[in-house]
């Protein structure tokens, strides 16, 4: 690895502008490249829960504990009000089945030093009140928050450029340039741009992106769709999810008895944001009639005041699922100098701030504070295509040089 790589990173969402403001910040040279717009994307179309509870007991809480710690400083320095607040959140729990195992996965949390514990229903009533009677329990956590994932990602994008990282939006990536099975940059829209190191934060469509450099990686966009109220009084103080929606990321044997998870926030300005759908249905973004009902019939279930509410917007978003439910970090062995930062699933925004700074680490070879072993590519039986990569001629052109309208720079 050269002393001072050139690293350009394929993707403008929370991920890919995270770590290019990680990179930036220690004075990296850093292109980033989105085919759209910076958060067009799951980061832009996402609700904001930063919730610890959801994450799986071990590494992937950990990263989750991290992370957290970050958004307070964060808040402060970038040069986007994120609207980090930590309201505490809830798990709520309906069925015997599902406090049984709520009881063991807070113990598991607890175990690793996560501040939660297991209320009874006249505990959970005390905190919010209108909450329906049928909930016989929940796990809470006063660490769990909010924040607003479209601010976070043009946060990070914004400090990334103040740092002097070049930003290029509307700028679809082509093609995977390669030379002696060793990446050299990239061929987009409006040119070739050459790069020691190329990373695949592209999100959803990262599987697209590594099949451009011929290789199979299991990222699988899986939709949820969420509906949105008019604003109205408070009525929700936490921030909620069902223990189906737990069960429904984890647990498929419980997940087919609990129904559809449930989440809930509502907004400063009084909007409560609902979700969400977990839907295998390729790249489409549409919403559905069933997926919408079934959201609106299941939030009112559990908060009976959501009767007074309009429902004014629905829109859905592509979360990167990986078969084990774990983001994939780290260099591809079978191509030099590729680099995968995709898979969080509905983690994204939760995990983006450790994600940068681990990422950044790595990049510039250094020491990651957490082992990125857990994550690394390889992990998965890859193989490689048949080569979408175009290998590098000596003759070809130098990347355009006059941005577009419409990019930052």
């Amino acid at each position: 690895m050269r002393s001072s790589p050139h690293i350009l990173i394929i993707g403008g969402g929370v991920i890919g502008t995270s770590i290019a403001c990680h990179l930036a910040v220690q004075g990296a040279k850093v292109t980033l490249v989105e085919a759209r717009d910076l958060a067009s994307g799951s980061s832009g179309a996402c609700d904001g829960l930063v919730f610890l509870q959801s994450k799986k007991p071990g590494v992937h809480l950990q990263m989750a504990m991290e992370s957290l710690k970050r958004f307070t400083t964060l808040q402060n320095q970038l040069p986007v009000p994120v609207e980090f607040i930590q309201t505490g959140g809830l798990v709520t729990i309906e069925t015997p089945e599902e406090y049984r195992a709520m009881k063991t996965c807070v113990q598991d949390q607890q175990a690793i030093g996560l501040d939660v514990q297991l209320l009874d229903r006249d505990q959970v009533l005390k905190k919010e009140p209108g909450l329906s009677r049928r909930i016989i329990g929940a796990a809470y956590s006063p660490l769990d928050a909010k924040i607003n994932p479209i601010n976070l990602t043009l946060g990070f994008a914004l400090a990334a450029r103040k740092h002097h990282a070049r930003i290029l939006t509307r700028t679809p990536v082509t093609e995977i340039l390669v030379k002696h099975n060793r990446v050299t940059g990239v061929v987009t829209s409006h040119g070739s741009i050459h790069a020691d190191l190329v990373v695949n934060a592209a999100g959803a469509a990262a599987g697209s992106v590594a099949r451009m450099a011929g290789i199979q990686m299991p990222v699988v966009p899986r939709r949820g769709q969420i509906a949105v109220t008019h604003a109205g009084p408070p009525v929700l103080h936490h921030c909620l999810i069902s223990a189906g929606y737990i069960a429904a990321k984890y647990n498929p044997d419980l997940a087919r008895t609990a129904g559809q998870g449930i989440s809930m926030e509502q907004t400063k300005t009084g909007n409560l944001l609902l979700g969400a759908t977990r839907e295998f249905v390729g790249f489409d973004t549409g919403n559905t009639l069933p997926g919408i009902r079934n959201i609106i019939t299941n939030a009112a279930a559990r908060l009976p005041a959501l009767a007074s509410f309009q429902i004014i917007r629905t829109f859905a978003g592509l979360r990167p699922w990986t078969p084990d439910g774990l983001p994939i970090l780290g260099p591809v062995s079978a191509l030099d100098g590729f680099v995968m930062a995709a898979g969080h699933e509905g983690d994204g925004i939760a995990l983006s701030a450790i994600t940068g700074e681990l990422m950044a680490a790595f990049l510039l070879d250094r020491k990651p504070g957490i082992p990125l072993d857990c994550f690394s590519p390889d992990r998965f039986d890859l193989h490689t295509t048949d080569p979408m990569r175009r290998t590098d001629p000596e003759t070809r052109q130098p990347a355009v040089q006059t941005a577009p309208q419409g990019r930052i720079r």
